[in-house]
């Protein structure tokens, strides 16, 4: 993960960049969609011990993990950006307090709309998701893990950009950030810690506009 190098980027550091970026969003975002793979694990064994079709988990884990590449892809990119116009320290942290503090107002506000509440809403509910989304053969669990994905995604972009302001390789935050959106999706009271973090993120946000402004 360590590539503090300041030059222009080649091939290869676009490679490096996006594989970085990748194992990390699997690492910390396949463990807080368990419940949900756990449940469809259980439903695919139920379906072969009564001699049904039934596919493996893990295709329905891959079609998750390639949207998560896909954000991998998003996230080499803006990081090749705010390189190119020097925002970003050799240890991949911001160095522009208003930057970070836009980054950080912004995730808040996003805790409190109404696509984050959505989109958490589906990830909390394993069983619900399976009901109203299931579907039969290889292609058909392979689109069901694109859309926990999609949903999954949905609910925590925001908060993956908090990254660029914390630290991208900062490995203590990184577990705090995994930890937090598993406590998002598996707390009884996951909505209103979502939206307690948001008025959390817009107030640091603003101390360190003000911060970087005075």
């Amino acid at each position: 993960m360590a590539m503090p190098q300041m030059h222009s980027w080649g091939a290869g550091d676009f490679v490096l960049t996006f594989v970085m970026w990748a194992v990390m969003m699997v690492a910390m975002m396949v463990p807080t969609a368990a419940p949900m793979i756990l449940v469809f694990a259980t439903v695919s064994r139920q379906r072969r011990a009564q001699q049904r079709p039934f596919v493996p988990a893990s295709v329905f884990l891959l079609g998750y993990v390639v949207i998560w590449g896909g954000f991998a892809a998003v996230a080499t990119v803006t990081q090749w950006g705010l390189h190119t116009a020097a925002l970003l320290s050799p240890m991949l942290v911001s160095t522009s307090p208003v930057l970070g503090g836009v980054l950080l107002v912004a995730a808040g506000v996003f805790q409190w709309s109404p696509l984050k509440s959505l989109c958490l809403t589906h990830c909390r509910s394993p069983l619900g998701f399976l009901m109203t989304e299931w579907r039969e053969g290889t292609q058909g669990v392979f689109v069901m893990g694109l859309r926990h994905g999609t949903f999954c995604l949905g609910c925590c972009w925001v908060l993956m950009t908090l990254l660029f302001v914390l630290g991208v390789m900062n490995l203590l935050w990184i577990a705090a950030l995994a930890g937090f959106v598993l406590l998002e999706k598996v707390a009884p009271a996951g909505h209103w810690v979502s939206r307690m973090t948001g008025v959390v993120l817009v107030g640091w946000g603003a101390w360190m506009m003000h911060s970087g402004l005075g």
